[in-house]
C-alpha cells in the first residue's frame, strides 16, 4: 500500500531543552511540543511504500516537498519488515490496527498504551481505551509498556533491574507533549520515575531502547543507532 504522510501546515512555536534545564536529573533530554502552534506528524514509509528507516532519509523526503525536519525521534515498537508492531494512524488514516494480545517482549508487558493526538488534544491512554477515543484522531501510535499510569510505575519494574540502556518515551503535560530520551543508560524504573518524580507527569509510555534515537540538529544531535520503523517528527 502506497501513502503519502505530510502534515498540515501551521504556526511552529516552540523550544528544545536539555533536562539538565529543567530538572536537577542530568541524564534526560527533553523536546518539548505544543501541538496546538506546531505540526506534529508520524511516518512509516514514503511515496514507493518503502520504509523511510531514519531521520535522515525523512529530513530528505521532506525537504523535497518543501518543509523541513525540525525534531524527530523513534515512535515504537516494529516488526523485523519495520511495520508497527501495533495501532498507527498517520494524518487520520489507520495503517495498522490496535494489538490487544499477549505476546513476549516489552511491547506486550501489560499494560501498554496508545499515544494519540486528536482534535481535544494530545494524551496517552491504556490500549483498551483507544476503540472509545478514536474518532477524530489525526495520528496514533501503540507501544508498551505504559510506564506510568495514574501516577504509578509499572508494576513490572525492578528498581534493581541491571537492564540498562539508551530509551526514549512519551507524555503529554498540561497539553505539551514531553519526547524524552536518556543520555545514559538506565532501567525502566528509573525511567518510569523520571516522568513521575522530575517531570510530573500521570501518564507515560515507552517507546523503545537500545534503538532510541533524537534528531534535533540545535544540539547537534543526529542520532542514528539502527534503522527505524515508525518516526515522530516536528516539521515546518
Amino acid at each position: 500500500m502506497s501513502h503519502r504522510l505530510g502534515p498540515a501546515l501551521c504556526l511552529l512555536l516552540g523550544w528544545l531543552i536539555g533536562a539538565s534545564a529543567l530538572a536537577r536529573e542530568p541524564r534526560y533530554t527533553v523536546v518539548r511540543v505544543d501541538p496546538r502552534t506546531q505540526a506534529l506528524a508520524l511516518y512509516l514509509r514514503d511515496e514507493h511504500d518503502r520504509p523511510l528507516h531514519s531521520a535522515a532519509r525523512l529530513q530528505s523526503w521532506l525537504a523535497a516537498r518543501g518543509q523541513r525536519l525540525r525534531y524527530a525521534m523513534n515512535a515504537g515498537m516494529y516488526e523485523p519488515d519495520y511495520s508497527p508492531v501495533g495501532l498507527f494512524v498517520a494524518d487520520g488514516r489507520q495503517l495498522a490496527p490496535l494489538n490487544l494480545r499477549d505476546g513476549e517482549g516489552n511491547f506486550y508487558l501489560k499494560p501498554n498504551g496508545v499515544f494519540l493526538l486528536s482534535d481535544s488534544g494530545a494524551r496517552v491512554v491504556e490500549s483498551s481505551r483507544y476503540p472509545a477515543l478514536s474518532k477524530g484522531v489525526r495520528l496514533a501510535t501503540q507501544s508498551g509498556p505504559l510506564l506510568l499510569q495514574d501516577g504509578r510505575i509499572h508494576p513490572g519494574f525492578d528498581p534493581q533491574s541491571k537492564s540498562r540502556h539508551i530509551r526514549n518515551g512519551i507524555a503529554v503535560k498540561d497539553g505539551i507533549v514531553l519526547l524524552v530520551i536518556s543520555d545514559t543508560a538506565v532501567n525502566l524504573y528509573e525511567f518510569a520515575a523520571y516522568f513521575r518524580d522530575t517531570l510530573h507527569c500521570a501518564d507515560a509510555l515507552y517507546l523503545d531502547g537500545t534503538v532510541s534515537s533524537l534528531y534535533a540538529p540545535e544540539l547537534k544531535r543526529y542520532d542514528a543507532r539502527s534503522r527505524l520503523g515508525p518516526i515522530l517528527g516536528v516539521i515546518e
